[in-house]
């Protein structure tokens, strides 16, 4: 992955170190989080943002194949 130093105000950068251990996240990680699930919902104005960051979390998680 190709990286890009960015300035963001401090108070966001205190909410993403906040927000990010508990979720076991880097601060990078939970802002780029942020940004994928703020773009996700631009891009989907009509459905809930919880329904929208729910996808997004499942996308994100390992599935095992159900075998008979």
């Amino acid at each position: 992955m190709t990286t890009l130093a960015i300035k963001i105000p401090f108070d966001i950068a205190s909410a993403a170190k906040a927000h990010a251990a508990p979720n076991k996240r880097t601060v990078p990680a939970q802002i780029a989080h942020w940004a994928k699930l703020g773009k996700a919902v631009e891009d989907n104005p009509d459905l809930p943002v919880e329904f929208t960051r729910d996808i997004l979390k499942a996308m994100g998680e390992e599935s095992i194949p159900f075998e008979r």
